[in-house]
């Protein structure tokens, strides 16, 4: 399943399912947390996918099962092409030098003990890409790259900002020379702006080294502004897959509808002409879920059909797919 592109397709995954056992006592049968389930979707070299949806809806197992970081239940990931799906961890050393993750919380994912220097030059030094001089040259270039400076080498991660931290991150991101980066809510822990500044440094390095990204957050603003096409998902499945303009003018499904209208708007006119969409209910338990649309007990459209059989996403033209039974 894909969006109608001319370009060659960087990441390609197909009906993922990231399963988690979880033990229930000592002479009871484990529960099943379905984190994700059954997702599909292709990202284009050179653009940018987000992927968008409530806390604890599967977004960033999916970027986690995407680097092998967890073992797919089920499912195909395709790297240019190539299934990556079983390979182990000696088999997957030549893409981890193509994939590479940005971190949500910039300060937790660098090591404390480390200065600036080794932080960077580390991924550098393990993958062999650079020796000697070399590798010192380089990091200063990445460091420079990502608008620090040459006497912040010798610091140690406690001695910056938030957004300094998160540019850090970012260059040893670079430093393993990737082709397709995850990046995970990576403005998430960040002040509104210092949040510009690090989606400005993501969009030029893309544009510079024509980078893929697959962008996670729950910022539908910043979504909207970066990617080209945006997955929303919901308790582990996506229900609504388009480019990112189809998406925002012609949502389909009814929880795309309710995330987008708590969107804040900036100017006041539309905030008060704007009408959100309360749902009610709780989200169900992702544990042994029920059979039927995983939304239905939230969905004010519900019909005896969704409690029965679970929608399949749905083409509904070359650039939307939904998964709701109002358009099958």
């Amino acid at each position: 399943m894909s969006i109608s592109s001319n370009k060659e397709n960087s990441l390609e995954i197909r009906n993922l399912k990231k399963y988690f056992e979880i033990k229930a006592g000592l002479f009871k049968k484990p529960n099943i947390l379905k984190a994700v389930d059954d997702v599909s979707f292709t990202i284009a070299k050179g653009e940018t996918m987000g992927l968008v949806g409530e806390s604890g809806c599967g977004k960033t197992t999916i970027g986690r099962t995407v680097l092998k970081l967890y073992e797919p239940t089920a499912g195909n990931i395709l790297y240019c092409g190539e299934d990556i799906t079983n390979l182990d961890d000696k088999q997957m050393i030549p893409y981890r030098k193509k994939i590479q993750m940005i971190f949500q919380d910039p300060y937790t994912s660098l090591d404390p003990r480390m200065n600036v220097a080794h932080i960077i030059a580390e991924p550098i030094r393990f993958m062999n890409l650079l020796t000697g001089k070399d590798v010192m040259d380089r990091v200063r270039e990445l460091v420079e790259l990502v608008g620090l400076k040459p006497d912040h080498l010798n610091r140690y991660p406690h001695e910056f900002s938030g957004g300094q931290r998160q540019r850090i991150g970012i260059a040893r991101a670079l430093a393993a020379e990737p082709e397709f980066i995850v990046c995970d809510e990576p403005i998430s822990a960040l002040d509104v702006s210092i949040q510009a500044q690090i989606i400005n440094i993501l969009e030029d390095l893309q544009s510079k080294f024509n980078f893929t990204y697959l962008f996670i957050s729950h910022d539908l603003a910043m979504v909207r502004h970066i990617s080209n096409q945006v997955g929303v998902m919901y308790l582990g499945n996506l229900v609504e897959y388009a480019e990112v303009e189809e998406l925002y003018s012609h949502m389909m499904h009814p929880y795309t509808k309710a995330l987008i209208s708590a969107e804040p708007a900036a100017d006041p006119d539309k905030a008060e002409s704007s009408q959100r969409i309360v749902l009610q209910g709780d989200v169900p338990s992702p544990i042994n879920p029920a059979p039927g649309c995983p939304f239905r007990s939230r969905c004010q459209y519900a019909k005896e059909i969704c409690g029965k059989e679970k929608p399949c996403l749905k083409k509904i033209n070359d650039k939307h797919y939904v998964a709701c039974h109002l358009f099958q």
